[in-house]
């Protein structure tokens, strides 16, 4: 039985020696031992003691305070002074419901949903890709709709609480690293778009409970999409950064008994992988690296000595799939090696502007021994292994810009209608409806690309796709970032100052902003991307027998 109170009672609570209580929508909370902890002071909460404090509270909060913050000073509720014993138990229910459901364990990413996927989500217009509100859609079925639902309720419980502490942190917990593993989310990630890594995912989930052999790019897709969510560049990096990029040229190049040894480790989260490529001397300009793979005299090794930077989850790898140079200048000298963590290889972590617990390192080779079994693709072809490796990394880039975009866009359309200013909701205000407008505008234009792109991964071998999407996919890689900043400033003016200071309503927008040219330097940067993305199209386009 919920304790009830009268708002008499309540307003002798109003000061430090009586008490402070205050009400926030029917429920009573005594917040004494938390008027030194607020982040405005205790005269704020001082003020409202004793009183009804709802309109001032969701005035400067948001749900979550109450469901995570708040929970441990609720006492009870106020009680039935002109309401019928229905109304009261109604209201004695709800508060009983929501203390139990936030003690609830939830379940992992791979139990199934079973639930009214009509409408999916909070509804908020261009908050979610159309297809979640039953709009008609050729690329998705009943699978997707379950992969979709566990990974929300992956990211609702797991991701999205925690992204302010591993931020601040700089740094996720390693059991953290292991729970993503085990609910199936990097097999689904190793995956792509050529299938379920059935071979060496034995014994791990896929994700939704869907039959392995449904598995395709969309599922990919939605994995990405739905773990962006958390608005954490800094997570996902965490995450699947380093992973994400360095899975694939192992899987598509390396040898069976490389393979067999390493991909195992790695989908369940036992072992850790990132790709070595940016060196001190230059990122984009791949062709031109220095780091240097001599033979031993016996040939069965290679001697590396060089230096990587800002390379995505290197502090915490086991595996460093390295680019090196085995042969003369240019791309013809390069090759792709997988160098296992042992004497000669240093990490250090780096300070960057964004994206603060992805784990960027430098990486320092220092006569490192590594066997030529080790090997990606052949010795001085490494080349067009990396190129076709850096489609794969930009699509899923542009995935997390986007929903990061969309991010901004859904949190900025919650607040206009919650705030007021000069009498009025922002979203009364016809110049935050033309932000508003703009953003929906470029998310939703960008992510109707995502989709027709990867729908053609699901229609040609990948060799196509590298020589003929690559021009697309720098392009769209260059499109999705551009969005991403735009809405991540355009909220920024909406938010205001709650924006420009560290958690709160505004921790998503304040943590994007700064996340943001995480996305529009790395893959390769925005203005190489524009540059590449025309002179590769216009160039197949000739041999295709274009009239130009």
């Amino acid at each position: 039985m919920v304790k009830t109170y009268t708002l008499k009672q309540v307003a002798e609570h109003a000061s430090v020696d009586k008490g402070a209580w205050i009400v926030i929508d029917g429920a009573v909370y005594d917040v004494t031992s938390f008027l030194s902890e607020h982040p405005g002071g205790k005269k704020i909460l001082l003020a409202q003691a004793g009183k009804d404090a709802t309109e001032k509270f969701w005035q400067f909060h948001s749900k979550k305070v109450l469901d995570e913050q708040a929970k441990p000073l609720l006492i009870g509720q106020i009680g039935n002074e002109g309401h019928s014993s229905d109304q009261v138990k109604d209201f004695e229910d709800a508060v009983l419901a929501k203390i139990e459901t936030a003690e609830q364990v939830p379940a992992e990413a791979a139990a199934e949903e079973d639930e009214d996927t009509t409408y999916f989500g909070d509804l908020v217009p261009f908050g979610d890709p159309q297809w979640y509100q039953d709009w008609a859609s050729p690329y998705y079925n009943d699978s997707h709709r379950k992969v979709r639902s566990a990974m929300r309720k992956f990211t609702d419980t797991w991701l999205t609480p925690n992204a302010l502490a591993w931020d601040q942190a700089k740094e996720i917990p390693p059991e953290e690293y292991k729970r993503i593993a085990n609910a199936g989310i990097l097999a689904g990630v190793a995956a792509g778009a050529t299938g379920w890594p059935t071979e060496y995912a034995q014994g791990i989930p896929v994700p939704g409970g869907i039959e392995p052999e449904e598995w395709d790019a969309f599922h990919n897709l939605i994995v990405i999409d739905e773990l962006s969510r958390c608005g954490s560049g800094g997570i996902l990096y965490g995450l699947l950064g380093g992973f994400g990029i360095s899975i694939g040229p192992i899987m598509h190049a390396g040898s069976d008994d490389l393979r067999r040894r390493i991909v195992p480790a790695l989908l369940r989260g036992e072992k850790r992988s990132c790709l070595a490529i940016t060196e001190p001397e230059g990122g984009s300009d791949v062709a031109n690296i220095v780091t240097e793979a001599k033979k031993t005299e016996d040939g069965k090794h290679y001697i590396v000595n060089g230096v990587k930077k800002w390379i995505t989850g290197g502090v915490k790898s086991d595996f460093f799939v390295t680019a090196v140079r085995t042969g003369a200048k240019g791309m013809g000298g390069i090759s792709l090696v997988v160098i296992e963590r042992s004497e000669g290889v240093t990490t250090r972590k780096m300070d960057c502007m964004g994206v603060w617990a992805s784990g960027t390192s430098y990486v320092t080779l220092e006569d490192v021994k590594v066997p030529v079994a080790n090997i990606l693709g052949r010795e001085n072809k490494g080349f067009p292994v990396i190129m076709s490796n850096f489609n794969g990394e930009r699509a899923g880039i542009a995935i997390q810009a986007n929903r990061f975009a969309r991010v901004c866009l859904e949190e900025s359309i919650k607040y206009a209608n919650k705030r007021k200013t000069f009498g009025k909701k922002l979203i009364e205000h016809p110049v935050i409806r033309a932000k508003l407008a703009s953003m929906s505008q470029k998310v939703e234009a960008t992510h109707a690309w995502i989709e027709t792109v990867v729908y053609q991964s699901t229609q040609y071998d990948a060799e196509t796709i590298t020589v003929r999407g690559g021009g697309t996919m720098a392009l769209l890689k260059a499109a999705a970032t551009e969005t991403f900043e735009f809405c991540a400033r355009e909220a920024c003016q909406i938010f205001g100052g709650l924006a420009y200071s560290r958690g709160g309503q505004g921790e998503k927008i304040e943590r994007l902003y700064r996340d943001a040219k995480a996305y529009s330097i790395p893959g390769g940067s925005f203005e190489i991307m524009q540059d590449l993305g025309i002179r590769q199209s216009v160039k197949i386009a000739e041999i295709m027998g274009a009239k130009l």
